[in-house]
């Protein structure tokens, strides 16, 4: 087995002498870690890309059930309303195959699609601490986009829709059973934890297991034009990553 850098030499280490508060001040303060969301968050997915989605879901629905595009088009709408993603309605009441359904829903290139600010993978590189991304997208769509972006490097884990089951059954965002489970697998205490999202449902579920929030306002957002002010489960709200670099203090980790 391959040692780690430094192992196996034995080093003496001055025992730190203690604060007079009790309080150990050689111990430095841990980095946070950031969960980003993707659509609306870290990319303008309302430009071109949402659009996009809406038709390959309505066909997707089509194929999947054998339905005309009035009725594929009603179900779409109403289960991802009433569950939050459409897939999970179609699991449920039609068992139809989720990975198929990923696939050829988000069935085209992003490249022509994608508008994002500038140079995100270099303010990203100025946020301390690990970065994971965590989306109710499936995984080869938030490949493509972080690849076209130039930001897969930027993530050490990408959780996507298709990791995102419990017991059997998926729980995407804004489940809170599924953000304790991502610290755990991660090994995160909550209070490192920051999540950057752009829907409230969501950052109000993160803030339930513990975990601080920055809201993206992005006005494609579903709903967001019935959001006035700041709701108290928010920590911090932002229009963009540019805008986070410069007001991330109140929030960074202790």
């Amino acid at each position: 087995m391959p040692k780690r850098p430094g192992q196996g030499i034995p080093v003496r280490r001055r025992r730190p002498r203690a604060h007079p508060d009790g309080a150990d001040q050689t111990r430095p303060r841990e980095s946070p870690v950031w969960l980003f969301d993707l659509d609306n968050t870290l990319h303008d997915t309302s430009h071109k890309i949402f659009p996009q989605i809406n038709i390959g879901m309505t066909e997707a629905v089509m194929e999947s059930l054998g339905v005309d595009q009035e009725t594929a088009n009603a179900l779409r709408t109403r289960y991802w309303k009433r569950y939050g993603a459409t897939m999970l309605g179609l699991v449920r009441h039609h068992g139809i195959d989720p990975h198929a359904f990923l696939r050829r829903s988000h069935d085209f290139d992003v490249g022509p699609l994608i508008r994002a600010e500038k140079g995100l993978a270099a303010r990203l590189a100025q946020l301390p601490g690990r970065k994971i991304l965590v989306t109710n997208a499936p995984l080869h769509y938030a490949q493509a986009v972080l690849r076209h972006l130039g930001l897969l490097r930027c993530f050490s884990a990408i959780w996507a829709i298709e990791h995102m089951r419990l017991h059997g059954h998926f729980r995407p965002k804004p489940s809170v059973a599924l953000m304790r489970h991502i610290l755990a697998h991660e090994g995160i205490r909550p209070q490192r934890a920051i999540l950057v999202e752009d829907t409230l449902a969501n950052l109000r579920g993160a803030r339930h297991a513990g975990i601080r929030t920055v809201h993206v306002f992005h006005p494609g957002t579903p709903f967001a034009t019935r959001q006035r002010g700041r709701p108290d489960f928010v920590d911090l709200r932002v229009n963009s990553i540019a805008d986070l670099l410069g007001r991330r203090r109140p929030i960074r980790g202790h």
